[in-house]
């Protein structure tokens, strides 16, 4: 088996699977209970959030588990701008956010009223920062950005946002990180960020874990209430065992993905180089300023899901869209804001690959791919 889709999701580190396992049976106390199994617990909370925040470089920050990336976006989106309603009602985000970014500034405008600026995306998939620049208005309050594009893999300049946005401090910075935890460098706090996600099952943790990370200071309306737990930000009772696998998986990827990023880079080179020389292929993942783990293809005259089930029956795993929207069979909405057009957009294919892939995959992928899609162009002849 080639397994390709891990944008997606990982598979978990044996180590995760450990922890969680025994965290579970021996610290099953109630952190908020006042004996010493839940003051046991309580610990364990503390520790993994000091183990994410020296994973990630952090100081000046809380961690706020999650159930996910998308919990953590809700939060952070309707949280903020909850937050600040009283000061301004503008948004800005960019056009090819993850779902659950983009529909939750949907809610934000149809049931509060607010009104979301959607920057542009050039052939390459990355906004402008002078376009930013453009779009910022007195009122503004929240500006949302993904790091890395969980499709194509395009690199969004969120330092060079950072920096702009440390002229106005009314304007709280959101960014979605999910994709480029430990893959793509990014300094959090220099970058001036005040909410940040990431979710464990993308590096080797468990699926149902992730956090918000949220700068001192930065006040957010809660979207679950009902207790104090997590400084008031998400009340009910702390997953511990998820808490303490997501830290394990943060750190053990750190030091996986910094010795393996070299030969990543490499595979996607190769493949890149290999797909572009293939007849009927047309690339969509930009050759400069992108991750090193993802590529994305299309094989216009083809659809996507045939040529997806067409590798699979190779026992080759890979995806179309992002993973939570790829059942709804639209075209890629990321593509069509580059430019790429209904029929490029309608048959993409994403590779992405996980720290232990080397280019060994590249060859047994192309041996598949190729003759498949000359049988597949045949057939719709």
């Amino acid at each position: 088996m080639i397994y390709l889709d891990n944008s997606s999701t990982t598979k978990p580190y044996d180590e995760v699977l450990d922890v969680y396992e025994k965290t579970s049976r021996r610290y099953f106390g109630n952190p908020s209970s006042l004996h010493r199994y839940g003051a046991e617990t309580e610990q364990l909370l503390y520790a993994a959030k000091n183990q994410i925040k020296k994973a990630l470089g952090l100081k000046n920050y809380d961690i706020v588990f999650t159930s996910g990336a998308t919990e953590a976006n809700n939060l952070a989106l309707k949280g903020a701008a909850l937050s600040k309603i009283k000061t301004g009602k503008h948004i800005i985000t960019t056009s090819i956010e993850h779902p659950s970014v983009a529909e939750s500034l949907d809610q934000l405008e149809e049931l509060f009223g607010f009104e979301v600026t959607y920057l542009s995306v050039n052939a390459d998939g990355a906004v402008s920062v002078d376009e930013l620049k453009s779009a910022i208005r007195p009122d503004t309050i929240l500006v949302s950005m993904m790091h890395v594009n969980n499709e194509i893999g395009s690199i969004q300049p969120v330092e060079q946002a950072g920096l702009v946005l440390q002229a106005y401090p009314q304007i709280l910075f959101h960014v979605d990180y999910v994709q480029g935890v430990h893959k793509v460098p990014l300094m959090i706090e220099k970058a001036g960020i005040d909410l940040c996600t990431i979710s464990g099952h993308k590096f080797h943790g468990l699926k149902g874990t992730g956090a918000l990370l949220v700068k001192e200071g930065t006040r957010l309306v809660p979207l679950l209430t009902g207790g104090s737990q997590q400084s008031g930000l998400r009340a009910g009772t702390e997953h511990t065992a998820g808490a303490v696998s997501l830290a394990k998986a943060v750190n053990l990827a750190a030091q996986d993905f910094s010795h393996c990023l070299g030969a990543m880079s490499a595979a996607k080179e190769l493949f890149f180089k290999r797909l572009s020389e293939t007849e009927g292929v047309v690339m969509n993942t930009p050759t400069l300023n992108s991750a090193p783990h993802i590529v994305n293809f299309s094989v216009p005259g083809i659809k996507a899901e045939v040529l997806l089930h067409m590798l699979e029956e190779q026992d080759i795993f890979v995806s179309t869209t992002a993973a939570c929207s790829a059942r709804e069979h639209k075209p890629s909405k990321v593509l069509l804001e580059m430019g790429k057009g209904e029929e490029i957009a309608g048959s993409s294919i994403r590779i992405s690959l996980n720290y232990s892939q080397t280019s060994d995959v590249v060859e047994p992928f192309m041996k598949a791919l190729v003759p498949g899609i000359k049988k597949l162009k045949k057939m719709t002849r």
